[in-house]
């Protein structure tokens, strides 16, 4: 698979904060390793790196604004060339305006990754779709939490990612791995 130039990665919610107790169960512990991978090979490729970061405004969450929880992960490292902050989903709703960035720069390929797989990166891929990018989603570069519905019952994060990447994939974006994605920028 090639990918479309110029590129840009976009790496959402890769927060320390994602690592509290209270989300519960996650799966794919390689979520973080992947996310390296996939930010390396963009540099490498001189392709954009954008970082999101989702500044909450929940009381007591972990992701708040000057939290500890707030601050990216060991692997988003570096300087990104733009740094999104975000107090909903989509990437594309926050500060500064991702869309407007993209279409200056003639970007129209994008590959997304991070935390967590069904809400932020899941609502971002379904905006990129809906404004016309060619949108790959590597779902081994995310992870998610075991989600209860309702008093019914828990679902397991490994099925949440699944179903997620199957509503959006042929849709919204191409499902593809890592892997597919550090071989496409060679």
């Amino acid at each position: 698979m090639e990918i479309g130039r110029p590129s840009a990665l976009i790496v959402i919610d890769v927060q320390r904060g994602f690592d509290d107790p209270t989300f519960g169960e996650r799966n794919n512990r390689a979520c973080e390793a992947n996310v390296g991978r996939l930010i390396e090979a963009y540099r490498r490729a001189s392709q954009a790196v954008v970082f999101v970061r989702h500044d909450s405004v929940e009381a007591g969450s972990p992701l708040a604004p000057g939290s500890p929880g707030n601050s990216f992960k060991e692997v988003v490292s570096g300087d990104p060339d733009l740094l999104i902050r975000k107090r909903v989903h989509s990437a594309f709703y926050g500060q500064p305006d991702l869309d407007a960035w993209l279409q200056k720069r003639g970007i129209r390929s994008l590959t997304i990754c991070g935390i967590t797989t069904d809400h932020c990166c899941d609502t971002t891929a379904r905006m990129a779709g809906d404004l016309g990018y060619h949108t790959l989603f590597a779902l081994d570069a995310t992870h998610t939490f075991d989600r209860r519905v309702g008093a019914l019952q828990m679902v397991p994060a490994d099925q949440v990612s699944f179903v997620a990447a199957a509503s959006l994939h042929d849709e919204f974006a191409t499902v593809v791995t890592t892997e597919q994605v550090v071989q496409g920028l060679l």
